[in-house]
């Protein structure tokens, strides 16, 4: 099978052009873009920084202070009671929050889905008829979530237990470098796999539900027995996706320096940035889409957008 890529992403862009601007309708570009708003809710980059390293840090006394660092933290607890609970409510707060806006974007997802499917503005219709479906990908959503934190529960908690018993046995100066490069490799393989999941989730399994109108345990089913059919395909469709990002990273840069920072304002507000970046979000949900169908016609979404309520899902529903 010869799967391309560059002809997909010019298939989407072109659709992108037709839905956004021709013609240019700025009520369609408000509610497709908080569709899109919404689906993208709990996608937002992290951006970080890291700390030089270097020998004359790794002394004896620095590195007791890192490793023991749970157990003082617990002790600070522990005398400060009124603390802790103020800890406590504000991560589960934090959690619910995190819980309801998964579901909301979940839902999202197949709003924005179906704005790009059947080139239409809609916000309550998709929202009841794709009620099913969203609170499925909710689910799934929730426990890769819980299991990305029990994941990286494990790597901290790997982190100073063990980094704790090589100090206690005698640390030696190559130590910091060896076992943080070591864990550093582990965590950068689990975020590569995990990373792969979501955009899995998000961009086949998502839009398999959408067609046949399936659970998401059957759509994964439907989408792994492709993937095993095309890995490399597929693999290859998330680096592509990872340089789409980057260039769009800097275009963005350019744009606020070119603007002398004013296009940052607009950036800045959430809803507005999506809609002011609106073509970029609809042309990336067409590629993955317009991807998926060089696969077959029982893989083409856009193949039943003329009468869905009509078609046969796929495979049954579980």
């Amino acid at each position: 099978m010869n799967v391309q890529f560059i002809e997909p992403l010019s298939s989407a862009w072109k659709r992108m052009k037709v839905a956004l601007f021709r013609p240019f309708d700025i009520h369609k570009w408000f509610v497709v873009g908080f569709n899109a708003f919404l689906a993208g809710l709990m996608e937002a980059s992290n951006g970080g920084g890291a700390s030089r390293w270097t020998p004359d840090r790794a002394d004896r006394a620095g590195w007791r202070e890192v490793f023991e660092f749970p157990r003082t933290a617990w002790a600070w607890l522990a005398d400060n009671p009124g603390w802790a609970i103020a800890i406590l409510f504000a991560v589960l707060v934090a959690v619910a929050l995190v819980v309801v806006l998964t579901w909301v974007s979940s839902r999202g997802a197949f709003m924005f889905l179906d704005n790009v499917v059947r080139d239409r503005a809609e916000i309550a219709k998709p929202w009841r008829e794709y009620q099913k479906e969203g609170n499925s990908l909710f689910v799934w959503r929730l426990l890769l979530g819980v299991a990305l934190f029990a994941v990286t529960g494990l790597l901290v908690a790997f982190f100073f237990v063990r980094g704790a018993a090589v100090y206690d046995s005698g640390m030696t100066p190559d130590f910091p470098i060896g076992f943080i490069l070591g864990l550093v490799l582990l965590t950068l393989a689990v975020v590569l796999v995990w990373g792969y999941i979501i955009l899995f989730l998000r961009e086949f399994v998502a839009a398999l539900m959408y067609k046949n109108r399936i659970s998401c345990n059957a759509a994964w089913k439907l989408f792994l027995g492709l993937f095993k059919k095309a890995p490399l395909q597929f693999v290859g469709f998330g680096i592509i996706t990872f340089l789409l990002v980057l260039v769009f990273a800097v275009a963005v840069v350019f744009a606020v320096i070119g603007t002398c920072c004013i296009g940052a304002l607009f950036l800045a507000i959430p809803y507005i940035s999506t809609v002011v970046t609106l073509p970029v979000w609809y042309a990336y949900r067409a590629f993955s889409l317009e991807f998926l169908a060089q696969f077959g016609p029982e893989f083409d979404v856009f193949g039943r957008a003329g009468s869905p309520e009509a078609a046969t899902p796929a495979i049954p529903a579980v």
